[in-house]
């Protein structure tokens, strides 16, 4: 029996390309019912995929990605959830759709955002 695992990465790519990418751990416990009440209450249906971002000094991250439609949706998740707007085409190695975030900078691991947190259990 064959499960439906809903669409593919490159569909939601170009279907849903209004991508905001929060840290996964950050997209669990207390912070996954808010955003998912934010969602609720506006009526957004985002598709989720994971990324990996990984940084020059080889450090490594799951990112969550939520991902829209439209820009106004977007933003507006943006503006509540204060994210980073990830662009499929610029962000993943030549836009592939299975390709890692090449992030800049130094990493920071991020523990709180806005009104989300790590739970504390995750926070080691």
């Amino acid at each position: 029996m064959m499960r439906n695992r809903g669409p593919s990465p490159a569909r939601i790519d170009r279907e849903w390309p209004y991508q905001v990418a929060l840290p996964d751990d950050l997209c669990t416990g207390r912070s996954l019912t808010l955003i998912r009440e934010f969602c609720e209450k506006r009526r957004l249906a985002p598709r989720k995929r994971l990324v990996q971002a990984i940084w020059p000094d080889h450090r490594y991250e799951n990112w969550r990605l939520y991902c829209f439609t439209d820009e106004a949706s977007a933003q507006a998740f943006l503006d509540r959830f204060p994210g980073v707007m990830f662009d499929p085409k610029r962000d993943r190695e030549n836009g592939k759709a299975q390709g890692v975030w090449r992030r800049t900078g130094e990493y920071k691991r991020l523990l709180d955002l806005g009104p989300l947190s790590v739970p504390e259990i995750l926070r080691n």
